[in-house]
């Protein structure tokens, strides 16, 4: 099976770096019934980052509206989703790199199943071209 790769957007919100304000906010988002296809959060300074790729981009925007949250202007990655084996985020990273295009960053799992997926950012003037790499639709 070939894996998919597809360009999406994401957004992200600034919040304390306390335990437990990530949970609040993904409970805010279950119960406003959002699907989100990939969630990565971290430390930021004294606050940490939550980046939320949506299946509904529009979706999130108004949920996060209403919660009155500061919402990031829309920004675009790529999820891969694939057959897991050996080498395959090598194989994606490979790619980038004959096309010389510089990876900002790059999250990967075993999704279990045999399956893997993959969340990955490049600059933005280097979007186009990385989709052209990776054959994402």
């Amino acid at each position: 099976m070939a894996d998919t790769i597809r360009r999406v957007d994401y957004f992200y919100i600034l919040t304390p770096n306390r335990p437990g304000a990530a949970a609040r906010v993904l409970k805010a988002l279950k119960d406003a019934r959002i699907n989100l296809l990939a969630f990565s959060g971290f430390p930021k300074g004294r606050r940490a980052q939550l980046d939320f790729i949506p299946a509904n981009p529009a979706a999130l925007v108004k949920a996060a509206k209403r919660a009155g949250w500061k919402l990031s202007a829309k920004k675009s990655g790529f999820l891969i989703q694939g057959a897991d084996r050996p080498g395959a985020v090598a194989d994606i990273l490979g790619k980038l790199a004959d096309a010389k295009i510089n990876v900002t960053a790059v999250d990967a799992v075993c999704a279990g199943a045999d399956r893997y997926g993959a969340i990955l950012w490049v600059k933005p003037p280097d979007l186009k071209r990385a989709a052209k790499a990776l054959g994402a639709t």
